[in-house]
């Protein structure tokens, strides 16, 4: 058999893991951290379960997009809580509030109840998003050459210019844009196509991971360990090693060697560019692109737990803003922090006796409330330990979570008498956890003024090393998986069948 390692137990890394074991290869996993899973991890406080990063997925129902990898994946049967079919988005904005509602007539027609006129530019919106979308590998066939040139063209044309050209309204173009914070979009910069890519995704249907999305990195782990391969935590990587003309293994912190005749990195390819630090196969051009490859913004968030039956559950996502656009809101100052958020429930575990995804859920547990934070603005803590950053540290994340807790307040009345305690993490615990540089949410951005600058290839010039995980093809569940098909497809080549 042959050997592979695998840097980075993320979604990325363990996806690929899963489809080369079962091709074959025997598969060990290396992670840093103590527990496996990169944003699938969840973690426990005072009795409340809370999410790192997977708060809910899209297309799983069989016939939809994602279900024939979840299907090889063995991740078919899992725990889903369906979001409100009427509603699984809701905008926010001071001009009122919008829903986004699942399937093509029903978007449409939800949003022309607010907007009548345009009622034919949202048809040809959501038609476009189609289009774009069946050019994903993920659907289970190659492209077509026309469907290939409409990607790559709208690959390059930015996410407001495309909108723009869809409607006149300039309150519709906002609303269309309202979930941005699911892709970090930046006006002028964002292209159209990963806007698509979410956007239909989500209203093929919406579901949250009833009980924590942890339990697909456990399925996948198991996965693994039926195919004789393994997950090992504590264990960093600090050096790929290499001959003449190829990798030969991987040497971890503690000393360890792992000796390789392939080599996947799921994590971010600058940190792979100084594990490769004494090689002469990577090109200095390259290596230096890899190096100064732009990112997302980071993240603050505050992990809610409320009071017993004192939340009503809300079976949707509300993304609030304070001014009448949801552009620009990473672009802050100190004063008008936070100028948007994106506010989730977290569904609980369902009973043995359930079956999803129709589960109700009356009263919330927990809740989660997000909004950009620049990595300068918690820079100066850097070289601190985690739980050890000093009380000045700690007096910023309360007035942070304060101030946060009264934007969703404005929008949401009720939250703040319903909270029983709260928790907060900021882009220093993301870098903490997974590695991904300053803590950005999505890893590397995409920028149409950069074109191929910003793109990571899932083969490198080293024959037997590749890239994998959310900076291959884009971020959250789905753009993962694309990037992991991509990665395993060069690897098997036509072996690899769904």
């Amino acid at each position: 058999m042959k050997k592979c390692i695998i840097i980075g137990s993320g979604l990325g890394g363990l996806s690929c893991g899963h489809i080369l074991a079962r091709n074959g290869y025997e598969v060990t996993v290396l992670e840093q951290e103590t527990q496996a899973g990169g944003c699938l991890q969840s973690f426990v406080r005072k009795g409340a379960k809370f999410e790192t990063g997977m708060h809910f997925i899209g297309s799983a129902e069989e016939g939809q997009t994602l279900y024939p990898l979840l299907r090889y994946l063995e991740l078919e049967n899992l725990p889903l809580s369906r979001l409100d079919t009427t509603g699984y988005d809701v905008i926010s904005m001071p001009q009122g509030r919008f829903a986004f509602a699942n399937g093509h007539e029903a978007f449409v027609e939800t949003l022309a109840a607010h907007f009548p006129k345009e009622r034919d530019g949202l048809h040809r919106y959501l038609n476009l998003v189609e289009r774009l979308a069946q050019a994903s590998p993920i659907n289970g066939h190659r492209p077509t050459p026309e469907q290939m040139h409409l990607k790559t063209e709208y690959q390059m044309r930015a996410v407001d210019e495309v909108i723009n050209g869809f409607t006149n309204d300039a309150l519709l173009r906002n609303v269309l844009v309202g979930n941005l914070p699911l892709y970090a979009g930046e006006r002028g910069q964002t292209p159209f196509s990963t806007h698509a890519f979410i956007t239909n995704f989500y209203n093929q249907s919406a579901f949250r991971l009833a009980g924590g999305s942890d339990i697909i990195a456990k399925r996948l782990i198991e996965g693994i360990a039926r195919r004789g391969g393994r997950v090992l935590t504590r264990k960093r990587v600090e050096h790929i090693t290499c001959n003449n003309s190829k990798a030969t293994g991987v040497t971890t912190a503690d000393g360890e060697h792992f000796e390789a005749d392939l080599v996947i990195a799921a994590i971010h390819p600058t940190l792979v560019m100084h594990m490769l630090n004494d090689t002469n196969l990577i090109r200095p051009a390259f290596r230096q692109r890899m190096l100064n490859l732009p990112n997302t913004k980071g993240v603050f968030t505050v992990y809610i737990k409320f009071k017993p039956q004192a939340m009503p559950y809300r079976n949707h996502n509300l993304y609030g803003y304070a001014a009448d656009t949801p552009w620009q809101c990473e672009q802050y100052t100190a004063d008008n922090w936070p100028c948007g958020f994106l506010y989730v429930h977290l569904s609980d575990a369902l009973a043995a006796d359930e079956q999803p995804p129709n589960t109700h859920q009356q009263w919330a547990t927990c809740g989660e409330i997000m909004s950009y934070m620049r990595y300068e603005e918690v820079e100066r803590w850097a070289n601190t330990r985690i739980m050890h950053r000093g009380e000045t540290y700690e007096d910023f994340k309360r007035d942070r979570a304060e101030r946060l807790i009264d934007a969703v307040e404005r929008h949401a009345p009720g939250l703040r008498q319903a909270i029983d305690c709260y928790f907060t993490s900021t882009p220093l615990t993301y870098e903490q956890y997974t590695s991904t540089l300053q803590g950005s949410m999505y890893g590397v951005a995409k920028d149409v003024r950069l074109g191929s600058a910003c793109h990571v290839p899932s083969r490198t010039r080293i024959p037997n090393l590749f890239f994998a995980g959310q900076n291959v093809n884009s971020h959250g569940m789905l753009g993962t998986l694309v990037g992991t098909l991509l990665t395993c497809g060069e690897v098997l080549g036509e072996k690899l069948k769904l």
